[in-house]
């Protein structure tokens, strides 16, 4: 995992789209069932698009019925950084990537109580999709772990 700070590279931040450019940049949100992720059940992990730390695993995603990808926990906690969110006056918390400050969504208290009670809710825009297949040949290796009884 590389330790480059992404947040004034402006190669990395000329690769967006519009759309991941307004939502990882400018705090944005992406319209609920209308983005890449919301419904992908394929089995890899998501790394910030920006950056390409790893921060999110398919098995720790869930159906939340919002319309945007739900994970019930980072699969590298220094990966992501929780801020407070006055906007839209009412208090939320905020999750932005550590290495490339992204913004990726809100962490709320409405997840599956039995894997812990949180929902981070997460912006596709945000992330990229790195197929369990293809963690070795992306430099994601480390992570097959989290799929051999799988596999298996």
């Amino acid at each position: 995992m590389t330790t480059t700070d992404y947040r004034k590279d402006p190669t990395a931040i000329a690769q967006l789209s519009k759309r991941q450019f307004a939502v990882t940049q400018e705090d944005a949100t992406e319209p609920p069932f209308r983005n890449e992720f919301w419904d992908n059940h394929d089995d890899g992990i998501y790394v910030d698009v920006v950056s390409g730390e790893p921060l999110f695993s398919s098995t720790d995603k869930f159906e939340s019925g919002s319309g945007w990808p739900s994970f019930t926990r980072p699969i590298e906690p220094a990966n992501v950084v929780r801020n407070s969110d006055r906007t839209l006056g009412m208090l939320r918390t905020e999750v932005r990537s550590t290495n490339a400050d992204s913004h990726l969504g809100h962490l709320f208290d409405d997840g599956p109580v039995a894997d812990g009670g949180l929902r981070y809710c997460i912006n596709s825009a945000a992330l990229r999709f790195v197929p369990v297949d293809e963690l070795d040949t992306q430099g994601y290796g480390d992570y097959r772990s989290l799929f051999t009884s799988k596999e298996s």
